[in-house]
Formats: C-alpha cells, sequence, structure tokens
C-alpha cells in the first residue's frame, strides 16, 4: 500500500515503485548499484521508500535507453545533472529528450492509462491532456493513443492551478521558440560540421569522430537547452517578482 510523507510526497516501496515505472525490482536494484537512481529513504523495520524523484528518474533512465545510449553514457549523461533536481525537472529533462525521438504513441485502454498517470483521471482531466497533445481519442471506443514520453510530464501539469487557456498558451511558446532553437542548431551543425566532414569523409579516423559526435550530439543539446532555459527562466522570475 502506497504511504504518504509529511510534504505529502507518495513513498513508495520498491515494489510499488517498480508497477508505477513499469520495471522489475531487479531492474531497479541494479540501476541502484550502478549509480543511477539514489538510495532510497530507509524507515521503520529496515524497509525502503521511494519518492517522485526516483519515479521520474527511472522515466528519464527508460528515455535515454530509446534514444540508443549504453548505460555507461547514462550514467555520464546523469552525472552532469544537477543533484539537486526536483521530480519535476527531471520530468522535464525526459521530455525534452523525448522531443527528439519519433513520435512513438501507444494504443491503451483507460484503466492502464490512469495505472500509468498513477491517478484517477476525469472527463476534464483528460480533455485536458489532450489539448496538451498528450493523449487522443483512439480508434475504438475506450481507447486512447498516448505519448508515453509527455504523458508523466502532462499529469503533473493537471495539478498546476494555472488556467488551461494559459498552459496551452505556454505550450504554443515553447514549441514555437523550441522549433526556432532547433532550425538554428540544425543549420549550425551542417554549415560547421557536416560541411566539413563531407570533405574529408576519405579519412578514417574523421569518419569515427563523426559517428561518435552523431551518438551523443541530441543529449549534449538536449542537456545544453534544459540547463539555459532552467537559468533564464530562473533570472526572468527573479527580476519579475523585483517589479512586483
Amino acid at each position: 500500500m502506497t504511504k504518504t510523507s509529511d510534504t505529502d510526497e507518495p513513498t513508495l516501496t520498491v515494489d510499488e515503485l517498480a508497477a508505477r515505472a513499469g520495471v522489475t525490482v531487479r531492474t531497479i536494484r541494479f540501476y541502484s548499484t550502478k549509480g543511477l537512481l539514489p538510495p532510497p529513504v530507509i524507515g521503520p523495520r529496515r524497509v525502503g521508500h521511494y519518492g517522485q524523484e526516483h519515479l521520474s528518474r527511472l522515466g528519464l533512465i527508460e528515455e535515454l535507453q530509446h534514444q540508443g545510449m549504453t548505460l555507461a553514457a547514462i550514467e555520464r549523461y546523469l552525472e552532469q545533472l544537477p543533484p539537486d533536481l526536483s521530480a519535476h525537472d527531471l520530468a522535464i529533462h525526459r521530455a525534452v529528450v523525448a522531443s527528439w525521438a519519433p513520435d512513438s504513441a501507444e494504443e491503451t485502454d483507460r484503466a492502464e492509462l490512469e495505472r500509468r498517470a498513477g491517478r484517477p483521471l476525469s472527463d476534464a482531466d483528460l480533455d485536458r491532456l489532450s489539448a496538451m497533445g498528450v493523449v487522443a481519442p483512439g480508434e475504438s471506443a475506450g481507447v486512447y493513443s498516448v505519448d508515453p514520453g509527455l504523458l508523466r510530464l502532462g499529469v503533473q501539469l493537471l495539478g498546476v492551478p494555472i488556467a488551461h487557456e494559459t498552459i496551452l498558451a505556454a505550450r504554443t511558446v515553447l514549441m514555437e521558440h523550441t522549433r526556432s532553437a532547433a532550425v538554428e542548431l540544425s543549420r549550425l551543425f551542417r554549415d560547421e560540421v557536416w560541411g566539413p566532414y563531407r570533405q574529408r569523409e576519405s579519412d578514417p579516423e574523421h569518419v569515427a569522430a563523426m559517428r561518435s559526435l552523431s551518438a551523443h550530439m541530441q543529449p549534449m543539446v538536449v542537456q545544453a537547452l534544459v540547463t539555459a532555459f532552467q537559468r533564464s527562466l530562473k533570472e526572468e522570475l527573479r527580476e519579475w517578482l523585483k517589479e512586483s
């Protein structure tokens, strides 16, 4: 049974964490020994309890694996993240990483959708998730097409006391500006990296270096974008609070 801590954050046993994340207990133990997951909080009777940060970190690990990264590369990626990232910050990282991957919507019924969300979903919740592009009605009655990379972040936004229209407007702003950044970064990569590569593609060492760069380019750019955005947002909020 899921307990609740004094901060209203759910505290999960390892079995509950595994069920919620869709992995095995053995996988969680393995990730812990590799340092990919922080240790649990030890409660009464020496039972370990896990929080939302563990759940979000498991989701990020899963997304990085979908990108084709090895465990060693994932370990290096996680080591470069700030140590005090919240569950929400980790969910944002996962959502941005997922944006590099091809669309991979999955069909599921409402019961399975609620299990993955970790909470019951009202009709109003489903309407908001649909408007955010997280879920869409499937071809059959009672079936939904869900974007697994965005589901956890979308569910978290359901509890944010912000008007539905404001969330949609924020999504539009993010989509427009991230698209612009992607275009400029692609142009820079094409002109400054890919062009010279085409001129030296007969050099075996250069080809190997380009393959290595291509394999790690997306995670590196994603991390740079998220870090820069977080810093810029903090600065803007600080200035806004000064003026208020």
